[in-house]
């Protein structure tokens, strides 16, 4: 069976090492390695050419492509059946190509499998920016995941019959591939040992951009209504009533506020014994830092989420009228 690894990369620097490391370190070493750079300005490339004597590199350079033109340009270009699809800068464990082709080997009907992913942490604030943002693979139900394509695989024939990934999207392209998946090709079969190790947004701008873009992906595709309304009303309505009832009619008020707050940070919270394993020489200060680092983070992403979403909603129509969708096709299944 003949395995394809694509990825796309833009401006990566000496991060692109990572993954090529661990490209050359995998039991099962992929048939050829397709990467689409975006007109890298840095040493991307030339890091990337680097690695030719030790990988099955093709490297193609194609200025201005978005993430999902670069992918559909690298799986295009793919002479493999199984495509497994990864991102710049992420660290592979030594046998995630293995793990997460094995369900093809042993099933032939399997169309597409989801790996996993989990944070790699250096400080004690990546250590909480991962407890908050990224499952366990507890939190995880196997029939319902939605995987990132920095730990996806799937045939090449699927990927022909749900159209590749949305180019007229810049973010959240791989939530709208996967919907597309599960409605042609069915559900994806789940590799927990797959595993991809990605570094988390270092600083609170970086997180609070990245999260508003993702956003705006989210308004551009018609993705999570519901959730984006319960969000809105909550800040926008529900905090200001509850802090003006803490002044007005009584302090208890304060105190429900507290439990709901709480409430909202639990799971980040029993997440971070796990996430603060990472750092080896953490101890019960960094603990104490990294769980209060966890409300902040919480309300950073809210606040982007809310101003992300509506502009992205506003770009809808213009989707619509260049590409024939249909608007709203998405939320019978995202809600």
């Amino acid at each position: 069976m003949r395995v394809s690894v694509i990825a796309t990369v833009l401006n990566e620097g000496e991060s692109i090492r990572r993954l090529l490391e661990s490209l050359a370190s995998q039991s099962r070493l992929p048939d050829e390695i397709v990467i689409v750079d975006g007109g890298s300005t840095d040493q991307t490339a030339a890091i990337i050419q680097s690695y030719t004597n030790r990988l099955p590199i093709v490297l193609r350079v194609e200025p201005g492509a978005n993430i999902s033109r670069g992918r559909n340009l690298a799986i295009a270009a793919a002479s493999g059946a199984i495509i497994a699809a990864t991102d710049a800068g992420v660290r592979l464990t030594d046998r995630w190509l293995e793990y997460l082709i094995a369900p093809f080997e042993s099933d032939p009907s399997v169309q597409g499998v989801s790996g996993f992913f989990l944070p790699d942490v250096r400080t004690v604030f990546e250590a909480a920016m991962g407890a908050t943002v990224l499952p366990q693979r507890t939190d995880i139900n196997p029939a319902t995941f939605l995987p990132s394509s920095r730990s996806v695989a799937f045939t090449k024939a699927a990927w022909e019959r749900v159209g590749g990934y949305p180019e007229w999207l810049d973010y959240c392209e791989d939530l709208v591939f996967d919907f597309r998946m599960k409605d042609i090709a069915g559900p994806f079969t789940f590799a927990p040992d797959a595993l991809v190790y990605f570094q988390p947004r270092t600083s609170l701008r970086a997180f609070y951009k990245q999260y508003r873009l993702y956003a705006r992906g989210d308004g551009k595709a018609d993705l999570w209504r519901k959730r984006h309304a319960i969000r809105c009303g909550a800040y926008l309505i529900g905090a200001p009533l509850i802090a003006a009832a803490g002044f007005v009619i009584h302090p208890t008020a304060w105190g429900l506020f507290a439990v709901g707050a709480v409430a909202y940070c639990r799971r980040p919270w029993s997440r971070l014994p796990a996430v603060m394993r990472g750092l080896p020489h953490a101890g019960t200060l960094d603990f104490v830092k990294a769980a209060a680092w966890v409300p902040v983070i919480r309300v950073v992403g809210d606040v982007a989420k809310m101003i992300g979403y509506l502009p992205g909603c506003c770009g809808v129509s213009a989707i619509v009228r260049r590409t024939g969708a249909e608007p709203g096709w998405f939320c019978h299944t995202a809600g």
